[in-house]
């Protein structure tokens, strides 16, 4: 595994799915309207080493193989000393997913990543507690992500155990659609991983009085809420084979070089 030197800049590679992409994290200046953890990485790793280049090929609603036969190739052509992998999360939630086929696929994904040398960081999945029909699906998380610890150990990558992080049993890290981050939730991971990679930082974890109980009618109205904007448009597009990210590009297909000031947004204003 490639240790950066303390103090030098490299270059961020980021490859996934929503996740990555930063969805749950709205911005109106960013591209494709998110924000994410990855960017905050990005800048903060450009605050303490000038020069940090950043690359995020990740797009909301990839499956494994969307990722692998998409980012891959560019991932590796960009030669990154940093590497992170959010795969496998929206294959567990499809119906008929083999775990040990899918696992296999993973690590063929991570094997080439690792051989580049770069310092990689592979995520397990966290159980989102969306609603009690889905908790079938718990299982099958659990074997993924004991799969991708094993995968990470021997491979030489660092693991962020996103599964372990009590934070996010706070609903208010989670964005309305209960299946990812908010914008305190994004945040909080920025700090997880620059913790993990040794970086100081001055993000601060969002600190919380605890949540206010709601009521039966106040749960009730949520549900009906979150059913109506969420559940419904989810199941159209499934039965019509389309999903949010067709249409997307990534939102930073080529290494830029992040702004130690101004951070990414600067570009983003710069390029409008």
């Amino acid at each position: 595994m490639h240790l950066q030197p303390p103090g030098l800049p490299g270059r961020y590679v980021a490859l996934g799915d929503s996740f990555t992409e930063g969805v749950g994290d709205p911005s109106r200046i960013l591209p494709n309207g998110v924000r994410g953890w990855a960017d905050r990485v990005a800048e903060r790793l450009a605050k303490s080493a000038p020069g940090w280049e950043y690359a995020n090929l990740a797009i909301r609603s990839k499956r494994l193989r969307h990722i692998a036969a998409e980012q891959l190739g560019p991932a590796l052509a960009m030669e990154p000393t940093l590497i992170t992998l959010y795969a496998g999360g929206n294959d567990i939630m499809d119906a008929g997913t083999n775990v040990v086929e899918l696992l296999s696929s993973y690590e063929r994904l991570v094997a080439p990543l690792a051989a580049t040398g770069a310092r990689l960081l592979l995520f397990t999945g966290y159980d989102v507690e969306v609603s009690p029909a889905l908790r079938l699906l718990r299982k099958r998380n659990h074997a993924y992500n004991d799969g991708v610890r094993d995968i990470a150990s021997r491979h030489g990558a660092v693991l962020v155990d996103f599964w372990a992080m009590d934070a996010y049993r706070d609903r208010r890290m989670w964005a309305a659609d209960r299946l990812h981050m908010s914008k305190a939730g994004h945040k909080y991971m920025a700090t997880q991983v620059l913790d993990l990679l040794g970086v100081r930082h001055s993000l601060t974890p969002k600190e919380w009085d605890p949540a206010p109980r709601r009521t039966l009618r106040e749960w009730e109205y949520a549900q009906r809420r979150w059913v109506h904007d969420w559940v419904l448009p989810l199941a159209h597009r499934k039965l019509r084979r389309v999903t949010l990210g067709d249409s997307l590009q990534p939102r930073w297909p080529e290494p830029v070089r992040v702004p130690p000031k101004g951070g990414l947004r600067k570009l983003a204003k710069a390029a409008r």
